[in-house]
């Protein structure tokens, strides 16, 4: 089977591995676990920020900035499609009492001058809108990636307006990597990040929370109110670790994978179009009549595994365990006819 569920789905290679069983570990609730407490300094510093946060999953860096940046009643600016609100089981709401002003941009994207125009006015019929959320690169989008002028407008905007704005970079670097902006030149923009160890960069478990000394120190706060305090979780830091110093570079070779993907699957005739490629993630939209429960069992049965990705679409994703001759099959196996 060739796995292009999603790029979380990966193993850790052998020096992967090796790195973590050498890890020296401590009491990280303590502030006593010496890996963890690296690959929060490492993290940090790529992105030009004080300090870090390390959790066990994406969806809990996020959900913790939010708790952090907004009070019962605020509002969130966000596109309709983003993580927070799609994926994270309703967390805005439940975790921080939160409300959403939900914008349908253009790709997953949001534009400066919604934001701006969504921002509400200080009236006490409305809620305080108290924070924006993008996400980059956008999962639902097709992978697509934020166009750097305009993150600088939105953070104006957000710094004008004394809005938080928080990046959700599950996959950042892929995005990064499109753009070549110097990662502390971009992450200048934000007052919080949250990047994804086990997406792209192929570790097994977490992802980090970046922001200031302040920030993070109410965050560690969350984190524990959560129940996300870890103990000797420095075994798993390092993975973390590891990635960010190996598999960032070797991601444009995903990248060049998923547009071959893309030309593959445009061959077929039960395709109707798909998202031009622009990083890992490639989403294709069916044509009238074809059901994407259907299409994802028939690609299995030739030894291919994606998932349906709502309203009609599949999604495949390339990640460091797929190789050329992964996509070769692809090629070869992919049906055409259904």
């Amino acid at each position: 089977m060739i796995d292009l569920r999603s790029d979380t789905v990966t193993k850790p290679t052998k020096e992967m591995l090796d790195f973590m069983m050498r890890a020296e570990v401590g009491d990280d609730v303590f502030g006593d676990d010496p890996t963890v407490n690296e690959l929060e300094r490492y993290g940090a510093a790529l992105f030009g920020k004080e300090a870090g946060l390390y959790c066990s999953s994406g969806t809990q860096t996020n959900q913790i900035a939010i708790n952090v940046h907004c009070r019962p009643g605020d509002e969130i600016i966000c596109h309709e499609e983003s993580h927070i609100y799609r994926y994270e089981g309703g967390g805005i709401m439940r975790n921080s009492g939160a409300s959403v002003r939900l914008l349908r941009g253009n790709g997953g994207r949001i534009s400066p001058n919604e934001i701006e125009f969504n921002i509400n006015p200080d009236d006490q019929h409305y809620p305080v809108t108290r924070m924006v959320s993008i996400e980059d690169t956008s999962n639902r989008g097709g992978g697509v990636v934020y166009d750097f002028s305009d993150i600088q407008k939105i953070s104006q905007i957000c710094k004008q307006k004394n809005l938080s704005f928080h990046l959700d970079g599950a996959r950042v670097f892929n995005a990064l990597e499109v753009t070549k902006i110097d990662p502390i030149v971009y992450g200048k923009e934000f007052d919080s990040i949250s990047v994804c160890l086990s997406k792209s960069l192929g570790a097994p478990v977490g992802s980090l929370l970046l922001g200031t000394s302040d920030f993070i120190k109410k965050a560690r706060r969350v984190r524990k109110v959560f129940g996300g305090g870890m103990r000797q979780a420095g075994i798993i830091a390092a993975g973390g670790l590891y990635a960010l110093q190996n598999n960032i570079i070797r991601l444009k070779e995903d990248h060049r994978r998923a547009k071959e993907l893309e030309k593959i699957m445009a061959t077929a005739d039960w395709v109707e179009s798909v998202i031009p490629v622009e990083t890992n993630i490639v989403v294709g939209n069916l044509k009238f009549g074809y059901n994407e429960i259907e299409v994802v069992e028939k690609l299995k049965q030739v030894g291919i595994l994606c998932v349906g990705f709502g309203n009609g679409r599949i999604r495949m994703v390339t990640h460091l365990n797929i190789s050329d001759s992964d996509v070769e099959f692809v090629k070869l196996n992919f049906p055409t006819h259904l």
